[in-house]
């Protein structure tokens, strides 16, 4: 194996990371541990570690994957975004943040679960801007809320397409 072939490339949150396999990381380490563990990015979370439960949903060439469940080698020449790659006035990021209605409620309690849900939902939102209701409870029924949010977070979602919709921006 030449030297070429042992440098992995990510990028991720609109920068190039390069790792050097054996060194930096290795051949069976998930992409959630080396996002977390080597980057410091903490805003996912991995919570089942096993991808039942959502928590450590990421994008990856804007598709919704879930990082624990993905190899850091499998992201070579991809590009990662988490949710600390958002703008803080993401349309996204501003419906969970507003969602508090009668009749549905808050879209984040505790908060461990809303990175992944705020992540599939961005994948969500640039295939299907509009989404149905249904649309929305399949595209997020891996996620599990232990908080029970459910309502409000399908409403926040409703919202983010809506604010999309009226000119914020996509990604």
């Amino acid at each position: 194996m030449s030297r070429k072939e042992n440098i992995i490339n990510i990028k991720v949150n609109e920068k190039w990371c390069e790792f050097s396999l054996d060194r930096d990381i290795t051949s069976n380490m998930t992409l959630s541990f080396l996002l977390r563990e080597k980057l410091g990015l903490t805003g996912l979370k991995v919570s089942c570690d096993e991808g039942a439960c959502g928590a450590c949903t990421v994008l990856m060439d804007g598709k919704a994957v879930l990082s624990c469940l993905t190899l850091a080698v499998q992201a070579h020449g991809h590009e990662i975004i988490t949710i600390e790659g958002l703008a803080e006035n993401d349309p996204v990021v501003k419906a969970f943040s507003e969602q508090c209605e009668p009749g549905y409620g808050t879209a984040l309690q505790c908060g461990f679960c809303t990175p992944g849900f705020v992540m599939s939902t961005k994948a969500l939102l640039n295939e299907n801007p509009k989404p149905s209701l249904s649309e929305v409870k399949e595209a997020l029924s891996g996620h599990i809320c232990r908080c029970g949010c459910y309502a409000g977070i399908a409403k926040a979602v409703l919202h983010a397409g809506e604010k999309l919709e009226a000119g914020g921006k996509k990604s």
